[in-house]
């Protein structure tokens, strides 16, 4: 639902440049003065971490490789043997959902700077 409502909705201008989205939040981090599209974009990429539909992309992948260690443990289990590598492949999408929901929360958080943005003309 998620991804499919930020498919429908009409891209940023700015948006299509590559990079953008890293330097406009760096430039609202820094608390530098921004341009009208470049406070637009940050509205939108703020909006966008904060919405809790955002989480669920995080939650998916951490669930699937939860559900692959186990149902590798439990192989195991059924049918003897020790873990192995293969076992524990299902780490790597975990790690990769936390580092998600760490960058969304990061920009998630730049909303009272948004509030206190200078905006030029």
């Amino acid at each position: 639902m998620y991804v499919r409502r930020l498919e429908k909705r009409a891209p940023a201008a700015l948006g299509e440049d590559i990079g953008a989205h890293k330097s406009v939040l760096a430039k609202l981090r820094k608390r530098q003065p921004l341009t009208q599209d470049e406070f637009q974009y940050a509205s939108e990429l703020v909006a966008d971490a904060r919405s809790p539909l955002a989480y669920a992309i995080p939650a998916v992948l951490f669930s699937a490789g939860l559900f692959y260690i186990f149902g590798c443990l439990h192989e195991l289990d059924v049918h003897g043997g020790n873990p192995s590598f293969r076992t524990f492949i299902g780490g790597f999408p975990m790690l990769g959902s936390l580092n998600m929901f760490g960058q969304f929360g990061r920009v998630a958080r730049l909303k009272p700077r948004l509030a206190d943005a200078v905006v030029l003309k």
